[in-house]
């Protein structure tokens, strides 16, 4: 009797949860079992994370269940500490702290990249990221929560600094964050009658000479010139050199204090990929990938092993017909497409077929810049402003995976047309015991005695 073979995804992500949830759909019970690895269990829609900083769209509805929606798919939560693909084996941390060894056949690498660290003094204590949608939330939480402190303060330093916003890097991440949270401090300072408007000091930094590279320079340019409008600062070719407890220093020689710091400054290869495995990577720590997806290259493929999404480096057929190839852009556009073609191609060889080739042409760049603002750019053509702002939101709703998250998130952009954004802060949900604990403490203290004297 002949064994199902096994296929263990490694990453949780949109091209591992494509390539599950089309390798469940197209392929029998008998062909093969699927199994998912990922420390979180549900996949995050990162494109929405901006609109999760901004208040547009409830947290939960940008994270897909991976459990809810792979329902042939095992789903093993843990992270991939190293790859073996000599012994087809993934070594993995299990999120209850056991080390396992989860053995394959055919290993599917979707496990994506990190955030870039550089050694900026004071960033690791300070800064929060926007990769997760937990950053996302934390991001929103601090400022409101910053707001609600600054109403209180009187007028100085520290009433300054609760108000000074600063984001490091002004790729897509970075610019949609930024963008965001600015448009949601307009609507907010609505319920503070205590608080100016030019009190808020928002600045992004950034080291090259331009933001949103993924556009043209002039639709760049007309992005700093509409968050200038609004009132933030663009630091262009300009780096931080140190944030140590606040204290913001850029490489200009300016220098201010911010409670909210937010590093978007680029990712960085996966070490899981770059330094913990036998299978071929490049300069970059990308896995080498051929393009049909398959691990290595067209005269030495590694037979059992296919990447897609971040960890690889895809070539591009849409812009050379021939070596030496350019690589397909890391987005959320490629990510989707080659973890469906990653399934396709794993079927086909199952069933005796010969894989194609990932070729796909970019559908243009979308980005919001805030509630009603954002941009559109598809060869020649830009669409700025109000309808960028549309074709992003028409775009990002046909996208998102499933009619379930498709409902909720238009069901919310929906009704915030009529009820405003919801501007409660809730940074105590990340320390859920402090209220119990603190009223604990206040009922063990003693009673303090009175110093009233009472008439006979």
């Amino acid at each position: 009797m002949t064994r199902t073979p096994h296929i263990l995804i490694v990453g949780g992500g949109y091209a591992g949860f494509y390539a599950a949830w089309r390798l469940e759909k197209r392929l029998k019970p008998s062909e093969a079992s699927v199994s998912i690895l990922d420390p979180r269990p549900y996949m995050t829609y990162q494109p929405f994370l901006p609109e999760v900083v901004g208040g547009s769209i409830e947290a939960r509805h940008v994270a897909v269940s991976l459990r809810r929606h792979l329902r042939r798919t095992t789903v093993m939560s843990g992270r991939a500490t190293s790859i073996d693909h000599g012994s087809k084996s993934v070594h993995a941390r299990m999120n209850d702290g056991r080390q396992v060894s989860l053995t394959y056949d055919i290993i599917v690498v979707t496990a994506g990249v990190v955030t870039r660290s550089l050694p900026v003094p004071g960033i690791a204590e300070e800064a929060l990221g926007l990769k997760h949608v937990e950053e996302a939330v934390a991001i929103r939480d601090r400022f409101l929560t910053a707001l609600d402190r600054a109403a209180a303060m009187p007028k100085g330093p520290a009433r300054t600094r609760a108000l000074t916003v600063t984001f490091v890097g002004g790729g897509y991440a970075g610019a949609e964050g930024f963008g965001e949270l600015l448009s949601l401090s307009r609507a907010a300072l609505k319920r503070y009658p205590e608080i100016s408007p030019d009190e808020l000091n928002f600045h992004l930094v950034e080291a090259s000479e331009r933001i949103l590279p993924e556009v043209s320079a002039r639709t760049g340019a007309w992005v700093v010139r509409s968050f200038e409008r609004r009132g933030a600062r663009v630091h262009l070719r300009t780096t931080i050199t140190s944030a140590v407890g606040g204290d913001v220093i850029l490489s200009s020689g300016e220098r201010f204090e911010s409670d909210l710091i937010v590093w978007t400054a680029g990712t960085a290869a996966n070490p899981i990929i770059s330094k913990r495995t036998d299978l071929p990577v490049n300069e970059r720590g990308l896995l080498i990938v051929r393009s049909d997806l398959r691990v290595g290259t067209d005269d030495r493929p590694v037979v059992g092993a296919w990447a897609a999404g971040d960890a690889a480096a895809v070539p591009d057929l849409s812009r050379t017909a021939s070596p030496p190839y350019v690589y397909t852009v890391p987005n959320a556009q490629h990510a989707v497409r080659q973890g469906k073609r990653v399934a396709r191609n794993i079927i086909k060889t199952l069933r005796g077929s010969v894989p194609r080739p990932y070729l796909h042409r970019s559908l243009g760049t979308v980005a919001t810049l805030g509630l009603g603002t954002g941009v559109f750019e598809a060869g020649p053509v830009a669409v700025k402003g109000f309808l960028g702002w549309l074709v992003h939101r028409s775009y990002q709703i046909l996208v998102i995976p499933t009619w379930e998250r498709k409902i909720r998130v238009f069901s919310v952009w929906f009704t915030a047309l009529f009820l405003g954004r919801d501007i409660v802060s809730l940074s105590s949900v990340q320390e859920p015991r402090r209220e119990f604990v603190d009223s604990g403490r206040l009922q063990r203290q003693p009673r303090p005695e009175s110093g009233v004297e009472h008439a006979a």
